[in-house]
């Protein structure tokens, strides 16, 4: 064992390589059961042989692949637009979070801004209870930020108070609204119909249809949450960054709400 190499190992060379390897843990995180694993997969093995040839001195094929390879970093930003995004939203989101903690519990109002959200909330969640017992597919997305361009080019725009018999209403099987999403931002129904982008994960459940991969997908994205009730089996189901927690009952969807919203 070379002892003078281990002497030369500094404390900022554990921390540096600790700090290396939760950012390639979280990025597996975000990427894995998606198809960009696979294509991660694709460029490590063009990076492999590219290093093979370079070494074994095949000129014509290293010129080749060294072309590829200067080029690698624009085309990975490319290739992992999405991915870098939600690697960001992240990242703004868990620093946002925390510093609307310290500001609630600096000032000590926590307490009456969770019976405000009790209000809020109670409408969504009976309408949910209701629409699980009828059997009557539902997708509801919960965005921070409403965005115009995206959001209303794809839907109808209502910018409504919630309401249990508006959004029972606007999922009511022959209704013209009812496929799509409604969209909520600040407790206001702000869309209704709207598409969403689909998820292609490949670890969902094959009974999973446009819906849930739609509710799934614009979680993926952005940092907004969903809710989804099921059209065949009245299922109740929330999801966030990518993630889904099935067969909820009214009462934790009410509380996964409060704590979410």
């Amino acid at each position: 064992m070379d002892f003078n190499l281990l002497s030369g190992f500094r404390w900022f060379d554990f921390i540096d390589i600790l700090l290396v390897a939760i950012i390639i843990y979280y990025v597996y995180s975000l990427i894995k059961g998606t198809i960009a694993v696979n294509i991660l997969i694709g460029v490590g093995l063009f990076y492999g042989i590219y290093l093979v040839v370079k070494q074994l001195e095949m000129r014509l094929l290293t010129e080749i692949f060294g072309g590829f390879i200067s080029v690698g970093s624009i085309a990975l930003i490319v290739v992992f637009q999405q991915e870098i995004r939600r690697f960001l939203l992240h990242i703004g989101k868990n620093i946002s979070m925390r510093r609307k903690k310290v500001i609630w519990s600096f000032f000590g109002a926590r307490r009456a801004v969770e019976g405000d959200r009790t209000e809020l909330i109670k409408p969504i969640v009976d309408a949910c209870r209701s629409l699980s017992k009828s059997q009557t597919g539902a997708l509801m997305v919960f965005s921070r930020h409403f965005d115009e361009e995206y959001y209303q080019s794809s839907g109808e725009y209502i910018d409504a108070p919630i309401s249990k018999r508006l959004l029972e209403s606007i999922f009511f099987k022959n209704s013209p609204l009812h496929d799509g999403a409604v969209v909520i931002v600040d407790f206001r129904i702000m869309t209704a119909s709207s598409v969403l982008p689909l998820s292609d994960s490949e670890d969902l459940p094959p009974q999973f249809g446009l819906r849930h991969r739609a509710a799934i997908g614009v979680t993926e994205v952005s940092e907004a949450v969903s809710v989804i009730v099921s059209e065949e089996t009245g299922e109740i189901s929330f999801a966030k960054d990518g993630n889904v927690n099935m067969n909820l009952s009214a009462e934790e969807l009410e509380a996964i709400l409060k704590e979410e919203l």
